[in-house]
This record gives C-alpha cells, structure tokens and sequence, in this order.
C-alpha cells in the first residue's frame, strides 16, 4: 500500500500493533553534524533534518524506477523509523562518502540516507552515537512566519534534539503525503521552506483539533507510545 492512499487509522505511526509490522523494517537515517567547536544551533538542526527528509522524498531517485525508489516504497509501507546519529571530523567524512544528500542550514548540516534494515545498517553509521545529540539555541527564535509551512512541537514533551529532528521530519513527512503533486512541486522548488516551533499550550490545544497533520509517536524510545508529538501547520492544507 503506498503512502498517498493510506486509509484512516492506519498511521504508520500508531503505537498498536498494525499490518505496517508484518512487512520488513527498515529505518531512514540522518547524521547531524556536531563539531566540539562549532556545534549547530538546536532550531536550526530541527529545521534541517525536517528539510533533509522532505529532500529525500522529493529526489528523482526515490521516485518512480530511481535507484532508490523501490527501498523507499518499501520504508513507506511499513512503519515510519528515522533515526538521527551525530558525527564529527573523521566520522562525518566516512558519512559524506556514503550515497546520501547533505542538506545544509545557517548552521547545521545533516545528512540523509535512503533507508536501510533495521538491523542492516552501514558500518560507517552504525559506529555513531545516538545519544549526546543536545544542542542549545544561542538565542530564542524569532516567531515563525505563518505564511510559511510550520510543524509545531508538543510544549509538554522534552525530547532530546535527536529525538525533536526525527518528529520533525515525521510531521514534514506527513505534511508531503497530505499535498498535491503540484502543491508538493512548489514546496521543492521553493527550497522547502518551513519553520519548527514549540507551540505554546493553548497554541496546542488548538492545533490538535484543527484536522492538521499529527505526529502520535509509536513510543520506541524516550517517550510513551500515543505521545502527540508533532502538528504540521502547511498553509496549503488549512
């Protein structure tokens, strides 16, 4: 079943156990790079990993017959894995060596992967930490322009940065699979603007019922399975 026809109720991020189970698994990934001297801002990171897997999405190689094209089918129809590593100097020159996209922000840069078996991953991305991804924002962001795609993070949730940079890139993921193709071609050829935001609590409340893309997490790590994590706010899809 591919993603543009899934039927209600079957979230490929449900916490319960569903059909997507029964297929293989496989697990999309993204190096963040994090250098001891000039590590990236934490906004800035989240906006770029949401941007990394929206460049993944919309590449001619995982479309159609690309070369990627039948492993991303196949990461779609099962359940939704991002996992965000982070490397350094020499382990992000062995990342850069493998076939991926470096998508870079005003100060991140984050590369992605096409998918790979859960239990199947590269040696050179395998040796990476998951943990120690906790990044500061030097200075509070500045409000997001709401003529411009926003996914809002869940106020009452403290995810690590690894964490928020993959339930971005699951709110811009269902953002996409929510858009026209042409709706979808203008986002790309815009350079996939977007803004990652943590609402305020009545923000919240609100945007939960609003009928948006919603991010409920399937509770794999850090928080509880059903946790509502992400709200992709597109402006072509109020």
């Amino acid at each position: 079943m591919s993603p543009d026809s899934t039927p209600p109720g079957d979230s490929p991020f449900r916490s319960e156990r569903t059909a997507r189970d029964e297929a293989p698994q496989f697990v999309l990934p993204l190096v963040v790079r994090v250098e001891k001297a000039a590590p990236p801002a934490r906004t800035d990171a989240l906006e770029t990993a949401a941007r990394a897997v929206l460049v993944m999405l919309g590449d001619e190689r995982s479309l159609g017959d690309g070369e990627w094209a039948q492993v991303m089918r196949e990461w779609q129809d099962a359940r939704i894995r991002k996992v965000v590593r982070r490397a350094r100097g020499a382990e992000w020159r062995r990342a850069e060596a493998l076939a991926g996209i470096t998508v870079t922000g005003k100060s991140a840069e984050v590369r992605v992967f096409p998918p790979v078996p859960l239990d199947g991953w590269p040696k050179d991305l395998a040796r990476l930490q998951v943990s120690g991804t906790e990044l500061e924002d030097p200075e509070p962001p500045v409000p997001a322009d709401a003529s411009q795609p926003v996914l809002w993070l869940n106020p009452e949730l403290d995810m690590s940065a690894g964490k928020a940079m993959a339930q971005a890139g699951h709110g811009a993921q269902l953002a996409w699979w929510e858009l026209s193709d042409e709706e979808r071609a203008a986002w790309r050829d815009a350079g996939f603007p977007l803004a990652v935001r943590t609402a305020d609590p009545v923000r919240w409340d609100r945007l939960t019922g609003s009928g948006l893309p919603l991010v409920r997490d399937a509770g794999f790590t850090e928080i509880a399975p059903g946790s509502c994590t992400v709200v992709a706010d597109h402006p072509a899809l109020r």
